[in-house]
C-alpha cells in the first residue's frame, strides 16, 4: 500500500483537493444525529455543532493545507483565530444549505454517486478501468470508510445541486460585459517628470543627537538576530534512489507486465478555417456565417492548395490564421470542447477537406494534413523511464523500512547524530551560520528551524526529532555552534543611520514640492517642466515605464485634458505625471466578452448564495460559543517519578 500511494501522492493530493475542499470539514454522522459528544460550539436552528464535530473539522482542514504546502506550513501558524473562525463558518454554512435541500427532497442517486467516483483518474488501472483495489488502498490511507467517503461525495453533490440552480440563473447583460472589456484594454497617454531627493540633501538640517533618538527608539532596527549553525542527516528517497540497483530483468518484466501504458494513441495534424459566431448570435448571423463558409468550402473544391492562404485571410481564429490554419498535432480527447470537431477530423483521410462543421465556436473547414497511427513504444525506448520507475518503488520501500528506525534513533540517542548516521551509513553535513527565519535548503522548514532553536538543542545540545519536511523527506539536525540574539553598537551604526535619515528628509522635501508643481499645473500656472517622451500605456506593466506610475496614470480623472496627477515613490522620490490622450478600444473580441461575462457572473452567483445562505441562518437562528471557539489550552498532567523529561518516542505515524 505504502508503494502505492507514495508513487501517487502528487495525484491523491489533487484529487483530495478537487474532491474534499468543498465539503472537507463535514462530517457524515454529524447530519444525522443532533448533539452528541463534546459540548456545543454552536447553534444552528436545532441542530448542535459540537466541539468534537468542530476540533475534527479543523484538524482536517489544517491537514489539507499541510498536504497541499507539501508540509513547509508551520503547524502552528495554522492554528490561529482566522483558521478556527473560518472552519466554524463553514461548518455552519454546510448545516444550513444541507439542511434545506434534504426538506425539499433534493438527493443523488446511486448510479450518480458511482459515476463520480469512477470518472475519478486516481481510481484506474493502467488500462483505465475501475480499480476497487486502488479505491481500498486510498480509504486506507485516508483513515476512511467507503461509507464515509461515499457519504461525503453524496453531500456535497446534493448541495451542488443548489449552487448549479444560482448558476443557471446567473445574467450578466453584454453592454456591461463590453464596458468592462473597453475599461480593461483602455491606453492612456502618459509622460512624467522625476523630482529626486537627491537635489535636496543640501537643504537638509539633522538635529544633532537625531540618529541616537532613532537608535533609542527602534532597537529592533539594529538587532543582529539569534544564530546557528548545526550538524544534519538527511534520509529522502531521492538519496536512496541512487544507491538502489536495477538489472534488466527486472525491466523487461515490468515492460511485459504493464505493456499497455506505453501505448501512443493516433494523432492527427491539422488545419482549419473559422468562421466565427457568439453562441448567443441569432438565426440570422448563424445563416450569414455558414453561407461564407460554403462558399469558401466551394474554392476549396476547385482549388485544394489554396487552404493556407484562404486560411491566413478569412479565418478568424487569431491563433491559428496566421499558421496558414496549422493547429498542429491532434489526439482523441484534446478537443473536448468541440466534440463536433474532432468526429468530423477522425473521419477525414489525409490530405481531405470536410464540410463546414458546426461547433460552439462556428464554422470550421478543417483539413487533415498528416496522420499518424497509433502504436506500442518499444522496451529500449522507454527504458530509462521503466528504470527511474522502479528505482523509485525500489527506493520507496527502503525509506519505509529506514524512516521508524532513524526516528527512533535520532530521538532516543539525543546525544548525538553518529548512531543515526552509521544506519544510514552517511556521514553528518554541517550548515553555514542560519536564522530562525532564513536557512539554506533542506533546512529551510518553518517547523524544522523552529526545532533546531529550541532550548533543548540549544541549551542542552540534544538532537531534534526527525523532521518531514517534504513527502520523502526526513531530516535530523544538531546544535554546533550558536549565538545569542545582539544589538548592533550604536557608533557602527551611526554614519549609515545619518545618511539614511537625511534621504528620508529629503525625500519629504521632494514630495512638497512635487505636489506644490502640481497644484499650480492643475491652475495652468505651471512652470516649464521636463517631461519624458509620450508612452502609450495599458493597465499591464510597461517595460519603459514604472509599474507603479502606469498604475496610477489608470486612476487619474481624464474628464478633461490634458490631466495631471502626482505619486510618492516608496524610495524617495516624487513622479509628476500628465495624461495627453486616453485610446478606448476598438472592436472587442466575441471571446473576451464571453470571459468577462463568466467572471462576473461567477461574482454575482457568489454574491447571490452569500445573501441566500445569510436569510436561512436568520430565520433558521445562529448561535456561537465563542470561547469555544478559542484555543483551548490544555494544561499536561506532571510526570510521574523518574519520568523522562522529553515526551516519549514519535513513532512514524506521528510524523
Amino acid at each position: 500500500m505504502f508503494d502505492f500511494v507514495y508513487g501517487h501522492k502528487k495525484l491523491i493530493q489533487a484529487a483530495l483537493f478537487l474532491i474534499f475542499i468543498p465539503f472537507a470539514f463535514f462530517w457524515v454522522g454529524d447530519y444525522i444525529r443532533e448533539g452528541g459528544a463534546g459540548a456545543a460550539v454552536a447553534e444552528v436552528g436545532q441542530y448542535t455543532i459540537t466541539q468534537d464535530e468542530f476540533e475534527r473539522s479543523l484538524r482536517e482542514r489544517q491537514q489539507t493545507i499541510q498536504r497541499l504546502a507539501e508540509g513547509r506550513v508551520d503547524p502552528d501558524t495554522l492554528d490561529n483565530p482566522e483558521l478556527r473562525s473560518a472552519t466554524l463558518e463553514n461548518l455552519i454554512q454546510r448545516h444550513l444549505l444541507f439542511d434545506w435541500v434534504i426538506k425539499r427532497g433534493m438527493t443523488v442517486t446511486d448510479e450518480q454517486l458511482k459515476t463520480v467516483i469512477g470518472e475519478q483518474q486516481l481510481f484506474r488501472d493502467e488500462a483505465g478501468r475501475f480499480s476497487y483495489a486502488r479505491y481500498e488502498q486510498f480509504l486506507k490511507s485516508e483513515g476512511m470508510t467507503a461509507a464515509m467517503f461515499e457519504a461525503r461525495i453524496r453531500q456535497d453533490l446534493v448541495i451542488r445541486q443548489l449552487a448549479d440552480g444560482y448558476a443557471a440563473s446567473g445574467f450578466v447583460p453584454r453592454t456591461v460585459a463590453e464596458r468592462l472589456v473597453r475599461l480593461s484594454e483602455q491606453q492612456r497617454e502618459v509622460s512624467f517628470s522625476v523630482i529626486a531627493p537627491d537635489k535636496f540633501l543640501g537643504q537638509v538640517k539633522l538635529e544633532a543627537d537625531a540618529a541616537r533618538k532613532y537608535y533609542d527608539a527602534n532597537p529592533g532596527d539594529f538587532r543582529v538576530p539569534e544564530q546557528a549553525r548545526v550538524e544534519y542527516l538527511a534520509l529522502s528517497i531521492e538519496a536512496l534512489m541512487q544507491q538502489v540497483q536495477v538489472d534488466a530483468e527486472m525491466v523487461k518484466k515490468q515492460y511485459e507486465g504493464s505493456i499497455n501504458r506505453y501505448g501512443v494513441g493516433e494523432t492527427r495534424q491539422a488545419a482549419h478555417i473559422l468562421l466565427s459566431v457568439d453562441a448567443a448570435a441569432g438565426a440570422e448571423a448563424k445563416q450569414k456565417a455558414r453561407a461564407a463558409a460554403d462558399e469558401i468550402y466551394q474554392q476549396l473544391g476547385k482549388k485544394p492548395d489554396s487552404f493556407a492562404d484562404l486560411a491566413r485571410t478569412r479565418s478568424q481564429d487569431p491563433g491559428s490564421a496566421g499558421r496558414g490554419g496549422d493547429l498542429g498535432t491532434l489526439q482523441r480527447g484534446s478537443m473536448k470542447d468541440a466534440p463536433e470537431f474532432e468526429n468530423a477530423l477522425f473521419k477525414l483521410k489525409p490530405g481531405e477537406i470536410s464540410p463546414p462543421v458546426e461547433t460552439r465556436h462556428g464554422f470550421h473547414i478543417i483539413r487533415l494534413t498528416a496522420l499518424q497511427p497509433a502504436k506500442v513504444r518499444g522496451l529500449e525506448e522507454v527504458r530509462g523511464e521503466i528504470e527511474k520507475e522502479l528505482r523509485k518503488q525500489l527506493a520507496a520501500r527502503r525509506y519505509a523500512e529506514l524512516a521508524e528506525n532513524f526516528t527512533n534513533v535520532v530521538y532516543e540517542q539525543s546525544e548525538s547524530l553518529k548512531p543515526a548516521a552509521d544506519l544510514l551509513k552517511a556521514a553528518p553535513r554541517t550548515s553555514g551560520w542560519i536564522t530562525r527565519e532564513q536557512a539554506d535548503a533542506p533546512l529551510n522548514n518553518a517547523r524544522l528551524l523552529a526545532a533546531i532553536f529550541s532550548e533543548d538543542a540549544v541549551r542542552n545540545r540534544r538532537n531534534t526529532e526527525a523532521i518531514e519536511i517534504a513527502p520523502g523527506t526526513l531530516v535530523a539536525a544538531r546544535v554546533a555552534e550558536h549565538k545569542a540574539a545582539t544589538l548592533r553598537p550604536f557608533d557602527d551604526v551611526r554614519a549609515e543611520l545619518e545618511k539614511v535619515l537625511a534621504m528620508r528628509a529629503a525625500a519629504r522635501l521632494a514630495a512638497e514640492e512635487g505636489r506644490r508643481q502640481l497644484e499650480q499645473m492643475k491652475q495652468d500656472k505651471g512652470a516649464a517642466i521636463a517631461w519624458s517622451k509620450l508612452h502609450l500605456v495599458g493597465r499591464a506593466a510597461s517595460e519603459e515605464v514604472p509599474e507603479a506610475v502606469a498604475r496610477h496614470a489608470f486612476r487619474i480623472d481624464v474628464s478633461k485634458l490634458p490631466a495631471y496627477g502626482g505619486l510618492e515613490s516608496p524610495r524617495g522620490a516624487y513622479f509628476l505625471l500628465r495624461i495627453t490622450r486616453v485610446q478606448d478600444a476598438g472592436s472587442v473580441p466575441a471571446e473576451k466578452v464571453k470571459a468577462y461575462s463568466d467572471q462576473l457572473r461567477a461574482v454575482l452567483v457568489q454574491e447571490e448564495m452569500a445573501a441566500y445562505v445569510a436569510s436561512l441562518r436568520q430565520r433558521v437562528g445562529v448561535s456561537i460559543n465563542k470561547e469555544r471557539v478559542e484555543k483551548q489550552e490544555e494544561s499536561a498532567p506532571p510526570p510521574s517519578p523518574g519520568a523522562p523529561d522529553r515526551p516519549a518516542p514519535r513513532r512514524r505515524g506521528g510524523l
